[in-house]
This record gives structure tokens, C-alpha cells and sequence, in this order.
């Protein structure tokens, strides 16, 4: 009997499921006994793969919780790319209807700071804009068009999740506040790293990185939030190498 791919990897990842019959190892015997050590090692790598993709989840749930997470998780949502930089990517989807965990509302807005962080360490390389591309008459700044650098992420939350990251990550960080946060991820040397965007900076942000130019992104940003800070916004934006040239891509 021939066993297909489909039969062999729904058996690998379900233990309820028998071994496939008709598998035979190196000796053609039954392969029962190696296949289930292949089935509990594959769900092994899969999770110690979360556990590094997602510390933050991993720091707030611990090791028994995660593990039993992240066992569930693997067997709903394998791999789909032979590259595990890319696994995990479902996880803050699937935290949000993931009962057992409700309570804890906040967690899936941290797996997508973790992805966030992640993928900012694989993007490309770009130049940060330079300070003095600004420095120009106010009718040019106004007209500017400019760009996210490739590393940038931002991640927008009703949980004050800059200050959950800090509380698991900084030594005598405070507690978090009872406030929503934006947090603005960028890579300006080797690691990335979060930042706390001020009220109105991920729109504003977000407007630049969709078409609208410099001006056209303040006003959007001004109608949401009518005490928005632009220097407040842009110091932080410079600082952390957040902005390219509008003809830098992310390819």
C-alpha cells in the first residue's frame, strides 16, 4: 500500500491518528515505534521554532503553557514553507478565538509585536533618510514624498503593549498603563527595536508609507488627533532611521 503525503502528515501531526499503514522502515518492518519518535520530534522543533519566533508570548505564558499552546497550534497550522523564519505568522489570529487564553486579551497584539519584530530583522537594507533632506523651503517639505524604511513595522493596540514589552524585558520597567499604544519598530543598526509612537504617529506614518506626502500626512494625522506633536512625531521618526526616500523599495 502506498502511503501518501496527505496520510503521512496528517498522522504525523495528530497522535489520536494511527500509523499509516503500509510504512516500513530501513529494515521493511512496521515503522510504529520510529515513526512515533519522528511525530513527537517534529512537534518538538515546530514548537522550540515558536518559542524563539515569539519570546514575548513565550516570557507571559511560560514554558507548560506555552508548550501546550504552541502544541495545539502546530498540529492547526503547520508549516507551509520548509523556511521557519516564516512560521508562525497565523499565531496572533488564532490567539484572538483561543479560548483557554481570552482572558488574556492583550496576548494577541504581542504575537504580532513579535512578528513585527522578526520581520524587521529580515528586511532589507535601505539608507535612512537624512536629516538634512528636510531642511528646505516649507512649500518643498510640504510637496515631499517619503517612504517607510524597509525595516520599519508598526503595530497599532487598544493595550498599553510598549509597556507590556518593557515590563518583560527591562530591568524595573513600571507597570503598564491602562492606555492604548502604538509602538514603531526599526532596525537602525543590527537589532530591531520597539518604540512608543506618540498619539496620532502611526497614522501619520502610515499615511507617508500610502502615497500621501509630507503635508498631506499631517493634516490626516491633525483630523484624527488635534493635539498631534509633528515634531515630536518626526524627532522620533530621524532618531530611529524610520524613513527612507520615496524611491527606496522593500523588494
Amino acid at each position: 500500500m502506498i502511503v501518501t503525503q496527505t496520510r503521512f502528515r496528517g498522522a504525523l501531526l495528530d497522535p489520536t491518528q494511527a500509523v499509516p499503514e503500509g510504512l516500513l522502515d530501513g529494515a521493511d518492518q512496521p515503522a510504529g515505534r520510529r515513526f512515533a519518535v519522528y511525530r513527537n520530534n517534529v512537534v518538538v522543533s515546530l514548537t522550540e521554532a515558536l518559542q524563539v519566533a515569539f519570546p514575548l508570548v513565550y516570557k507571559l505564558l511560560g514554558a507548560q503553557t506555552f508548550a501546550r499552546l504552541a502544541g495545539i497550534y502546530v498540529r492547526a497550522h503547520p508549516p507551509s514553507s520548509p523556511l521557519m523564519m516564516h512560521y508562525g505568522a497565523a499565531l496572533p489570529g488564532f490567539l484572538e478565538t483561543f479560548e483557554p487564553l481570552a482572558h488574556l486579551g492583550y496576548l494577541a497584539d504581542c504575537a504580532r509585536l513579535d512578528l513585527a519584530l522578526r520581520a524587521a530583522y529580515h528586511a532589507a537594507d535601505a539608507p535612512a533618510l537624512a536629516p538634512e533632506r528636510l531642511q528646505c523651503a516649507p512649500e518643498a517639505l510640504v510637496g515631499m514624498s517619503l517612504a517607510l524604511h524597509p525595516a520599519t513595522r508598526i503595530v497599532r493596540s487598544r493595550w498599553p503593549l510598549y509597556d507590556i514589552w518593557r515590563l518583560n524585558n527591562e530591568a524595573d520597567a513600571p507597570k503598564p498603563r491602562a492606555v492604548a499604544q502604538d509602538v514603531l519598530i526599526t532596525r537602525p543598526e543590527f537589532d530591531p527595536s520597539p518604540h512608543l509612537l506618540p498619539e496620532g504617529g502611526a497614522l501619520w506614518l502610515e499615511s507617508l508609507a500610502s502615497g500621501q506626502t509630507f503635508g498631506a500626512a499631517h493634516d490626516t494625522a491633525l483630523a484624527a488627533v488635534p493635539d498631534f506633536d509633528l515634531a515630536q512625531a518626526l524627532t522620533l521618526a530621524l532618531q530611529t532611521s524610520a524613513l527612507t526616500d520615496d524611491k527606496t523599495k522593500d523588494d
